[in-house]
């Protein structure tokens, strides 16, 4: 299907995504961080995630990371820094106090949901391969094999599997930026835990996957991509889709929490919100955004140490509005 009529067709665009999700070996009850501006059009009517009254992980949550490919010390750094600050306390830099968000202030609408919320750790990172190794191309199977070969399986911790740009994934782009799921472990099988994937999209999709920090396909006109705050258009990307996908799990981690529409291609947290980062946001726009003076990147969050992130509206179900950051 040629990218441009499906770019302008959502009603087209939605009917693809239902069928992509539904062909056999589909990963079942997993849920997709899928491509923001193009959900951003076909948004969903009224938006209201029904909590289905399944267990949600609260309390304190380890965040472990297995990194598929090599990634760039510096790219690494950013990841782990995202994750170290969803919990961390409201310490301001003085490069940005009194200016921005932190990231622990996005991290909070999560506690309004049933339960409390979760406290997030950073565990475990791991290296899994490096590029001279042959395995270049996964399914979502070998993502549930990674997950529970590495054993974290312990008082709801979260397994995060992270692909590096040149790692082709199937699925990857087509209907999806990244997946969360579940599946057991341990004697009998009586362990279920939670595991996410997530890519870095700039070899492959960033027009789909790092916008708004890339042209989406089609786009030929009209403003320029936002400068990535971390100067990384598809690690930044990847963090998009990261947060969203940490939300995601921990309202909805065993597929019986909180969502919209069918069990099997749901609608969570962040992606009952998707494409929307700022107040005022439309279809191909993220709204209003900060801007970094002396790069000219775009935030809307500050994590440790000043690190700057641009994350996704979250879901309030205190207002069943989406909550942004601006």
């Amino acid at each position: 299907m040629d990218e441009r009529k499906r770019s302008s067709s959502p009603l087209l665009f939605l009917v693809l995504l239902f069928a992509v999700l539904h062909l056999p070996g589909a990963p079942r009850c997993a849920t997709a961080a899928s491509n923001p501006r193009m959900l951003f059009l076909v948004k969903p009517d009224p938006i209201v995630l029904r909590d289905h009254g399944g267990e949600l992980l609260t309390g304190n949550v380890t965040v472990n990371i297995l990194y598929y490919g090599r990634f760039a010390p510096a790219q690494r750094a950013i990841v782990a820094d995202f994750v170290r600050s969803l919990s961390a306390a409201d310490v301001p830099h003085p490069r940005v106090a009194n200016v921005a968000p932190s990231v622990a202030s996005w991290w909070r609408a999560t506690s309004l949901y049933r339960g409390g919320g979760a406290r997030i750790r950073l565990g475990r990172q791991q290296q899994l391969m490096t590029l001279d190794e042959k395995q270049r191309s996964l399914s979502p199977e070998n993502f549930t094999a990674m997950a529970r070969r590495a054993g974290h399986h312990r008082g709801g911790a979260i397994t995060a599997v992270l692909t590096a740009a040149n790692v082709r994934v199937s699925s990857f782009c087509a209907s999806r930026c990244g997946v969360h799921d579940h599946a057991k472990a341990g004697a009998h099988g009586k362990t279920r835990f939670a595991f996410l994937w997530a890519g870095n999209p700039a070899q492959q999709c960033p027009g789909q996957c790092a916008w708004p920090f890339h042209r989406a396909p089609a786009q030929t006109a009209g403003a320029p991509p936002l400068v990535p705050p971390n100067g990384d258009v598809g690690v930044d990307g990847l963090v998009i889709s990261l947060a969203a996908l940490l939300a995601g799990t921990v309202t909805n981690p065993y597929g019986d929490g909180y969502y919209q529409g069918e069990r099997e291609a749901p609608l969570e947290a962040a992606t009952a919100c998707a494409g929307i980062f700022g107040s005022g946001a439309y279809p191909g726009y993220p709204g209003k955004l900060l801007k970094d003076r002396a790069t000219g990147a775009s935030y809307n969050a500050v994590g440790l140490g000043g690190r700057k992130y641009l994350l996704p509206a979250l879901w309030d179900p205190t207002t069943s509005q989406c909550r942004t950051l601006g």
